[in-house]
């Protein structure tokens, strides 16, 4: 006879289901495989998921609280959309938050964290950054490099500003994935990331700093460039 349901086994399902649907949906949304101010409904998502209303509620809310996705009374929720002021604001905050967590990392940071840069760049120098003839961008690239950064902070003695530093890198993969970079947009990379490496692990936290704050303001350039042809009003 097949044991009742408890309100516990319910719970957790719906938990799993919403972190499943969360994953999925913020994956999309940060590959712009869902257009910035799409709206997204409800029904819909239960429909192209397999869920019910209650796992999906609660995705929509873990990623309105990131700001990917914004809530309006009229139009329920939406992507969040792209601004170039959104680009300037992000791009000001990821400086100031990263060189803090650089900062404190380098001061605090030991052998094992020095170790944790140097095998993070060694795996991001050897992996290509686009593939195939179409140059079309490599998903092995985008994780090592997401490691690389969150490498450099991981010694700030802060899970709350890791954590800052992490939602803001995503955010900015939202841009990046929108400008479609390509291999000649960025020749330089290898020798920045190396660069930025180098001067930490010397500890030289404002050579190291003043590197990392000019790479990420060379990305926001490259995006704007990127986008120089696509209308801002349009995603606004």
């Amino acid at each position: 006879m097949p044991r009742p349901s408890r309100p516990a086994d319910a719970e957790n399902r719906v938990a799993t289901l919403a972190s499943a649907a969360y994953g999925r949906l913020r994956r999309e949304i940060i590959a712009v495989e869902i257009a910035p101010g799409s709206r997204l409904h409800t029904r819909q998502l239960c429909a192209r998921y397999d869920m019910g209303l209650s796992p999906i509620r609660e995705a929509l809310s873990r990623l309105s609280s990131e700001g990917l996705v914004r809530q309006s009374d009229q139009r329920g929720f939406v992507v969040t959309r792209l601004t170039e002021a959104d680009l300037d604001a992000l791009t000001r905050t990821r400086c100031w938050l990263n060189e803090t967590g650089l900062r404190e990392s380098i001061a605090h940071g030991d052998s094992s964290w020095e170790e944790a840069v140097i095998v993070s760049f060694h795996r991001l120098s050897r992996v290509p950054r686009f593939i195939g003839a179409d140059q079309a961008r490599n998903m092995a690239w985008d994780a090592a490099h997401q490691v690389f950064h969150s490498a450099l902070v991981a010694a700030c003695r802060s899970p709350w500003l890791i954590g800052f530093c992490a939602q803001l890198f995503d955010a900015f993969e939202r841009y990046r994935n929108l400008s479609a970079f390509t291999a000649a947009a960025r020749p330089g990379h290898v020798d920045e990331h190396k660069a930025i490496m180098t001067a930490a692990i010397a500890r030289d936290a404002d050579a190291a700093c003043r590197l990392l704050r000019q790479h990420f303001e060379l990305s926001a350039t490259l995006v704007r460039q990127q986008l120089a042809f696509q209308s801002w009003e349009a995603m606004s």
